[in-house]
């Protein structure tokens, strides 16, 4: 395990650099042209860059990246 400080300056980038991420991803993982595998592979980037966002963000804002893996099938 590694751990890193942030300042508050410092955290509230990192905060808006998760969303945007997850936002693309969001917008990717709805994009009807994409095949299975490489919305597959989305999928578990997404997982991964979650888990980070979560450990920073409050439920409120986590609720919004819920993410129903079901619809993206």
């Amino acid at each position: 395990m590694l751990g890193i400080l942030f300042n508050d300056k410092e955290c509230k980038e990192l905060d808006y650099v998760l969303r945007k991420e997850l936002d693309e991803m969001l917008l990717d993982l709805n994009d009807s042209r994409l095949d299975g595998d490489i919305k597959l592979a989305i999928t578990k980037r997404y997982k991964i860059v979650f888990r980070m966002y979560a450990r920073i963000a409050s439920p409120k804002e986590l609720s919004r990246y819920a993410l129903n893996v079901r619809s993206f099938k």
